[in-house]
């Protein structure tokens, strides 16, 4: 009797039951627009954060560079042979620490005893400068005029010219060519923690535990296609040839490195034996990073701890500009919407109520007790707000998919976290950075099922308030109601 009844009552109020799913079908759509895109926005920075730390990286530990002393100058300092040739090539290497002031390998060990620290990596970045070149000597030539020399001698020039200036070198001049790239030095028994742990060899092998001495390199796949470099190809670095065996290609983003080479001989190309410029830090339990961070600073005194929010913070651009209106205008506006469709659901199920004077009334006559009634209209705001769910998924998930399909570019700018420059190789990693990255993401709008079960909770939430609302009024009717309404 009820399940007949109902379908009847909604088959002859198509209208108004349309009007009151559409109503909640726009607000559930756009409430799943909404979660949908800002878990898109939430990868986008995990694609971002990846690209600079390490994939099982959960904070780093550095040193910020002291200021330089007075009367020193950090800046390079090339020196070549003078030779006597005319033409001479030359060639000057110059390797340099960046991303830090140098810790002393022995850190290493301390911070992996630190509670809860599962394991520690060190990392060594360098900067390479290459300088190459010719010189082209000039010649010195002297300028003469042309009158004859006067009589009674004087002091003349072959055929009467006489000197008229200082001589002048002619001719000769430079042409260097500058290349700067960067170089991690990376623990070879540790890799799945560390500067290579971001890269996924595509061409060749990674480094074995038995290179740590090896005059072997991994090239990242940007820079082996701007060098030519192949499997096999060799290169030299301050007059050490290095052979490539593998080219990486970063597992998200661009890499900040170009070249990787083992740990040790990074520590002999810079002058920096036994010495590291950033601990990467894994914790047993991603709930205590910031528990760890505490104990690493407190026990560790002169360090900079460095978490995947400290870096967050420093993400700005056209993704942080979208992730903050997703989170914060595009929820209050889910919100809104939400409440106003509800409203609107629960007047025009109140307002259809109204208009059912006469039939609520006679229901009662004929010995239907309130709560019939009531569940009779409860039992129609319901399917209609199960209608307007459906709709409102299927709007919602068109929407997530339109913006999937159109992946709209959103840049990531990675600037100084503060407090001197350090993170990982290259200027990445979780440490602070010199230098502002600039990374280019695609928006996508994934839709979970977490989200689809908040659209049909929303759904039933919807029908049960306009249910409610018009329950109530429709219980609170009498019989004599509708013998007044009869004409």
């Amino acid at each position: 009797m009820f399940g007949i009844y109902l379908k009847r009552e909604l088959g002859r109020r198509k209208k108004a039951a349309l009007v009151i799913a559409l109503g909640l079908a726009l607000g559930i759509a756009l409430v799943i627009t909404v979660n949908s895109v800002s878990a898109g926005m939430t990868q986008a920075q995990d694609k971002v954060l990846k690209s600079l730390y390490g994939l099982g990286t959960d904070m780093t530990v550095t040193k910020a560079r002291t200021a330089p002393t007075s009367g020193s100058s950090g800046g390079p300092n090339f020196k070549f042979d003078a030779k006597s040739s005319s033409s001479s090539t030359q060639s000057s290497d110059r390797v340099q620490t960046q991303g830090g002031q140098a810790l002393k390998s022995s850190l290493v060990t301390k911070v992996a005893d630190q509670t809860g620290v599962e394991s520690a990596v060190g990392a060594l970045s360098l900067n390479v400068t290459k300088v190459d070149g010719s010189f082209t000597q000039g010649k010195a030539k002297s300028s003469t005029s042309g009158s004859s020399s006067t009589s009674g001698g004087g002091q003349g020039q072959p055929g009467g010219g006489t000197a008229t200036g200082q001589p002048q070198v002619q001719g000769g001049g430079a042409n260097f060519n500058v290349n700067s790239y960067s170089v991690a030095g990376v623990d070879v028994a540790h890799q799945g923690l560390g500067p290579l742990s971001t890269m996924k060899i595509t061409t060749g092998k990674t480094f074995t535990s038995a290179q740590t001495s090896a005059k072997v390199a991994v090239v990242s796949k940007s820079y082996a296609k701007e060098k030519k470099y192949k499997v096999g190809s060799t290169f030299k670095i301050s007059s050490t040839k290095f052979t490539v065996i593998g080219i990486a290609t970063p597992d998200s983003s661009e890499s900040d490195t170009d070249v990787f080479v083992p740990l040790k001989v990074a520590q002999t190309l810079g002058d920096a034996k036994n010495q590291v410029t950033t601990i990467y830090v894994k914790a047993t339990d991603s709930k205590q990073i910031s528990a760890v961070k505490k104990e690493i600073t407190a026990n560790i005194s002169g360090t900079t701890v460095t978490t995947s929010a400290d870096l967050a913070s420093t993400v700005s651009g056209s993704l942080s500009t979208a992730s903050s209106l997703a989170t914060s205008v595009g929820k209050w506006l889910s919100i809104a919407v939400l409440v106003a469709a509800f409203l609107v659901a629960a007047l025009l199920t109140s307002s259809a109520v109204s208009r059912r004077v006469r039939e609520f009334g006679t229901l009662k006559a004929l010995g239907w007790p309130s709560r019939n009634v009531t569940r009779q209209v409860v039992g129609e705001s319901m399917v209609n707000g199960l209608i307007g769910g459906a709709l409102g998924i299927a709007l919602g998930l068109g929407a997530a998919y339109a913006v999937t399909a159109i992946s709209p570019k959103l840049t990531a700018q990675v600037g100084s976290t503060g407090g001197g420059a350090g993170g990982g190789p290259g200027g990445g990693g979780p440490g602070q950075q010199a230098s502002q990255n600039t990374l280019e993401i695609a928006l996508s709008a994934p839709v979970s099922l977490t989200t689809i079960a908040l659209a049909v909770g929303l759904a039933v939430t919807g029908g049960l308030i306009a249910g409610a609302m018009g329950g109530w009024r429709a219980s609170r009717m009498r019989p004599a109601d509708a013998l007044r309404s009869v004409s």
